[in-house]
């Protein structure tokens, strides 16, 4: 064993019996004589402790109450990372954090000041303020702390995950906070957008028929992070959580009643837990493309930034930083050093946390060389497919960023890699609103986007069909604005997308028009419709399901209001009509594996009843989907034209009859009937703007 050293004391009184420790793992770890502390840097550090009380820190005596242990270049460092193990501190509730000095040289990249404490990168729980917005802690610091002292999580003798296959997935994308914050909810306040409140209404999950839930980001991040300073945006707050403090610490604000990061850390798996307990998979939206620590005009070192900006962050050959995320900095993926980071990072989550895959925003970022250049073949991206770990993981690209990597059907996958298709939510939303020339765009989207992803052994649900997403207009306002309207966003109007592909049928925004809004409800049913009966993975957005609207806000990231909350009572307004369709869809679609074939369609599967593809004024279009087991053929047909069509129906299979289960022209139940309604007979009537389904059936 090391030498023992008494390197310094906690309030003057108790010795600390330091020795040199251990290089891996980084982070804080529990050895047998002591806590061991791990972390990378070239330069030189001091490690900072606290065991004072709480209320201490939140009284922002930022170094009162601290003891700071200056680290030997000999003793603790072994190559570019530095260790000690010290004895006497608590196995649970010390919050510590690190002091670095370096170079001051701006040009070469780095930022080094030693006035700061900065988090650990590897700290595996974030103390900071511990309600959600709490305007009396706005400042409040971010130090790691641990627990060595709690039991294991106790997952059950009976727990398993659903590991359910991905051509049967239901993907919902929601946040934790806005999902239950609201009064509407009816949850106790203490669990209002927390993790236990998720628990709550998983009901509502299965009785919409989603089975894997996408969560919107939940590692520690600073929800006031446009209040540091007098700005334009200084009266937002961060509510989608895309801007990362650490990541490897669930979101401290999100547990009950204040509990801090021991308490999330537990109630984070007690909602995957009872998530897996009723069959829906867990996706997390991961942001390794930047962080927190925003530019360097107006920086905000928490971090990363402190310790090796120019490892960590991608930097020109000036020292300054790269920002192909638009967030003010890139991190550095493909950097060994990051790249280990972020693989661990994710390993932890399926480890610790038992999450089934992850989402990667902005994931054309993990294409950048470290030396500002693009890559075919990612080192990150590559690692990420091949980890043993992972290997069971959905994972999911984002395949675009701001540096102008527009990746769509071209995303390094190693045939394991998902995508978010842009392309599906552009040409689905062109052809619904009318736009002339899209039919065969249509029908190559329906199928499965061969033309993107039928390369190597892609499969159909690589290709995540969406057309409303976290960022850009809901379901609703999407067929209910044509412009957008984010005054309130402080930002002049200049930031969200101004190429939304909406139609607002006939009106700006609200309105009494009975006729606009019935247009409405037809457009969003064949929205659903036409997202449902794809091939490939669908996504819908949380509070699609009742038309939620933002009022034309389509970058509504900083409103912690009812813009951006679900609305319970609106929700059980729409039961019987809007969310009835919605939920009735999933059903069928579950029923149907026809809907969800795991390879694409061939001439066997699919039948088209159109022989003017080349027609660019046509904005109708029917198929057949054959099924070759049981004979209970789908027919489908979408009208975009602002007239009826008169649309001859094919023969159905032998001693079989077309039964009309959807005509999103026609008023809840009729809009949707599940057993099929008899009668129908060689010709339909298809109405303005409106889809229909039809099922061969005895």
């Amino acid at each position: 064993m090391p030498q023992e050293e008494i390197l310094g004391t906690i309030d003057g009184s108790t010795s600390m019996k330091c020795t040199p420790g251990w290089a891996y793992p980084l982070g804080v770890s529990d050895v047998e004589n002591g806590i061991n502390f791990s972390i990378f840097l070239h330069e030189v550090l001091r490690c900072v402790f606290d065991n004072q009380s709480f209320c201490r820190l939140q009284s922002e005596k930022s170094d009162d109450g601290m003891v700071e242990i200056m680290l030997d270049t000999l003793k603790n460092r072994t190559g570019d990372i530095w260790h000690i193990c010290v004895e006497d501190l608590p196995r649970c509730g010390v919050l510590y954090g690190y002091r670095f000095d370096g170079l001051r040289e701006w040009k070469k990249g780095h930022r080094f000041d030693s006035n700061n404490i900065l988090l650990d990168p590897y700290a595996k729980l974030v103390e900071s303020r511990r309600n959600f917005g709490d305007v009396t802690n706005k400042a409040s610091k971010f130090l790691g702390t641990y627990d060595f002292s709690s039991p294991p999580f106790d997952w059950g003798a009976g727990y398993k995950h659903p590991n359910l296959p991905e051509n049967n997935l239901f993907i919902y994308e929601m946040n934790v906070l806005s999902y239950t914050v609201d009064e509407s909810s009816g949850l106790d306040p203490s669990i209002r957008g927390s993790y236990i409140g998720v628990i709550e209404k998983i009901p509502h999950l299965l009785e919409l028929g989603v089975n894997a839930i996408e969560l919107l980001p939940v590692f520690e991040f600073d929800e006031f992070e446009f209040q540091r300073r007098p700005n334009p945006r200084d009266h937002l707050v961060n509510t989608w959580g895309y801007s990362t403090i650490n990541f490897f610490s669930p979101m401290g604000r999100y547990a009950s009643d204040g509990g801090g990061p021991l308490a999330a850390s537990y109630e984070f798996k007690q909602m995957v837990k009872a998530l897996y307990h009723a069959a829906v998979q867990v996706i997390l939206d991961v942001v390794f493309n930047h962080t927190n620590e925003a530019d360097d005009q107006y920086p905000f070192t928490t971090s990363f930034r402190g310790i090796d900006n120019k490892v960590y962050y991608m930097v020109d050959g000036n020292g300054e930083l790269l920002n192909f995320s638009g967030c003010g900095n890139t991190l550095n993926c493909n950097h060994p050093v990051v790249m280990e980071l972020v693989l661990d990072s994710l390993r932890h989550w399926v480890n610790e946390y038992h999450v089934d895959g992850f989402r990667f925003d902005l994931a054309s970022v993990l294409c950048w060389g470290v030396d500002g250049n693009p890559l075919s073949a990612p080192p990150i991206v590559k690692a990420i497919a091949k980890d043993a770990v992972l290997s069971r993981c959905k994972i999911i690209a984002e395949p675009w960023d701001c540096g102008g990597l527009y990746l769509v059907g071209r995303f390094p996958n190693w045939d394991r890699w998902a995508e978010w298709n842009g392309k599906y939510c552009d040409d689905i939303r062109r052809f619904i609103k009318g736009d002339q020339g899209m039919k065969g765009s249509l029908a190559t989207r329906l199928a499965g986007s061969a033309d993107l992803y039928k390369v190597n052994k892609r499969k159909p649900y690589h290709s995540v069909n969406f057309v409303i997403a976290h960022d850009g207009f809901t379901l609703y306002d999407l067929v209910s604005y044509n412009f957008k309207h984010n005054d309130a966003n402080g930002e002049g109007g200049n930031d969200g997308s101004n190429d939304n592909l909406s139609w607002n049928c006939g009106c700006e925004g609200e309105t009494t028009d009975v006729n606009i809004i019935a247009l409405r409800s037809r457009q969003m049913k064949n929205f659903h419709l036409a997202l449902m009966i794809s091939q490939g993975t669908p996504m819908m957005l949380m509070g699609d399901e009742y038309g939620h609207t933002r009022y034309g806000n389509n970058n509504s990231y900083g409103h912690d209001n009812a813009i951006n909350y679900f609305q319970w009572g609106q929700q059980e307004a729409k039961r019987s009509g809007h969310f009835r369709f919605f939920k009735e869809m999933a059903k069928f679609c579950q029923k149907h594996p026809i809907l969800r074939h795991e390879n694409f369609l061939d001439k066997k599967d699919v039948t088209w009843h159109e022989d003017r593809w080349d027609n660019h004024e046509s904005n109708f279009l029917a198929f057949m989907l054959h099924d070759k087991n049981l004979g209970e053929d789908i027919y489908v047909a979408f009208n975009a034209h602002d007239y009826f069509v008169e649309a001859t129906l094919p023969s159905a299979p032998a001693r079989k009859h077309w039964h009309r289960v959807v005509d999103t022209n026609l008023e809840s139940p009729h809009d949707f009937v599940p057993e099929g309604v008899n009668g129908i007979g060689k010709r339909y009537n298809v109405a303005p703007y409106s889809s229909i389904l039809l099922k061969a059936k005895h």
